[in-house]
């Protein structure tokens, strides 16, 4: 169990880190600091950069079972700062909570990911299995030069992970009461649709582009995806963005520029709803262009050894039995999930996501400590 010394650790590092301002893909010295710690804990450090992305791989153990904590160093901006009543990469105490950019997403994670293995290992030295770090500078930004290559580089040298707890602010209300199993899969479109354009008063010598796509637009945010399982919910169509025109009342455009999203569940791959929407596309006789763009597959993690850790971790820490979903946006999951790792994300509480203010409670960061430490005990004991 974490000594006062190391809730102050935990503390301390997270305030250390909060004072990086990592803005994307900006790792601003924060692996620097992680890393020296890990090492002085018996991890061998392998710094991966790509791109203008920042890096690490960390491991400590010879064989056995892999679990991994990944996270991201990079945080967003911290926007117009007189929105700020505080410095963003200054942590301040406010009340009861640690108010900074990153803290929730997700640097208190950070320490207590590393202040919880500082502690397993001095108290079980001879600890089963290995442990591992995946840390990337570039989770906020374009996620490609991030953890996707460095899984594609472990993969390459076939380094298997078995468990995997990433660090992303999961709970909703109270630290522990929601922890994600999985997520749902992100398709992206780009729909161009032709028309002919034309003076308004003459509309039988065009062919309004708006008008012939309003029927089809309808036809794909009312098509019956899917009805849901277990653990997803029905997946859903968001057109975003909607583009036409010249911002004059007398011409009929020559096009529309569609921009919709689907949230997807593991009913469905991106292929089959590729298909499904352009075949409702031609049934609408359109003249038309699409790019598509996947953000990443749905993944799943069921009930097993991981979640099972998870879930006795935080009831012991918590006293609550944390809710399992696959709701919100993406993480990194999606890109160690498809190694056929076991996925679990598990964090502070934000709400809502990157606000002005970023705040965790003061209090939950040791806790969060003891939370990963309890992980590690149930996975790999003695």
């Amino acid at each position: 169990m974490p000594t006062t010394d190391d809730i102050d650790a935990t503390l301390a590092l997270t305030r250390q880190l909060i004072s990086c301002a990592s803005v994307t893909p900006d790792d601003a010295g924060c692996q620097a600091i992680m890393t020296a710690r890990l090492s002085a804990a018996g991890f061998h450090i392998e710094p991966m950069r790509f791109g203008n992305v920042d890096n690490f791989w960390a491991t400590r153990g010879e064989d056995g079972p892999l679990l991994v904590f990944a996270g991201h160093t990079d945080v967003v901006p911290p926007g117009d700062l007189s929105n700020w009543q505080s410095d963003p990469f200054t942590a301040t105490a406010s009340g009861e909570d640690l108010v900074g950019r990153g803290t929730a997403d997700m640097k208190a994670s950070l320490a207590a990911m590393v202040v919880a293995c500082e502690q397993f290992v001095t108290e079980h030295p001879r600890h089963t299995g290995r442990i591992g770090f995946l840390i990337t500078s570039d989770e906020e930004g374009p996620a490609r030069d991030g953890t996707v290559k460095v899984v594609d580089a472990l993969a390459a040298r076939g380094e298997q992970i078995d468990w995997c707890v990433v660090g992303e602010p999961s709970s909703t209300r109270q630290l522990g009461d929601l922890v994600k199993n999985g997520r749902r899969g992100s398709l992206n479109a780009t729909l161009v649709i032709h028309g002919k354009q034309g003076h308004i008063a003459y509309p039988h010598l065009a062919d309004n582009p708006i008008h012939r796509a309003l029927p089809a637009l309808d036809a794909l945010a009312r098509e019956p995806w899917d009805a849901g399982n277990d653990f997803f919910d029905p997946t859903s169509l968001q057109i975003s963005t909607v583009r036409a025109g010249q911002g004059v009342t007398n011409v009929i455009p020559g096009s529309i520029e569609v921009l919709f999203n689907l949230r997807f569940s593991t009913a469905l791959t991106a292929q089959s709803i590729q298909e499904r929407c352009e075949a409702i596309l031609k049934q609408h006789d359109l003249h038309y262009d699409i790019t598509w763009s996947l953000s990443g597959e749905p993944f799943l993690t069921e009930p097993g050894a991981l979640l099972t850790a998870v879930s006795d971790s935080i009831r012991a820490t918590t006293a609550l039995t944390p809710e399992v979903s696959t709701g919100g946006g993406t993480s990194d999951g999606r890109f160690i999930a498809p190694t056929g790792a076991q996925v679990v994300e598990v964090g502070h509480v934000q709400e809502p996501s990157h606000p002005c203010h970023e705040r965790v409670n003061s209090a939950d960061i040791p806790r969060m400590t003891e939370i990963y430490q309890g992980i590690l005990e149930r996975l790999l004991p003695d």
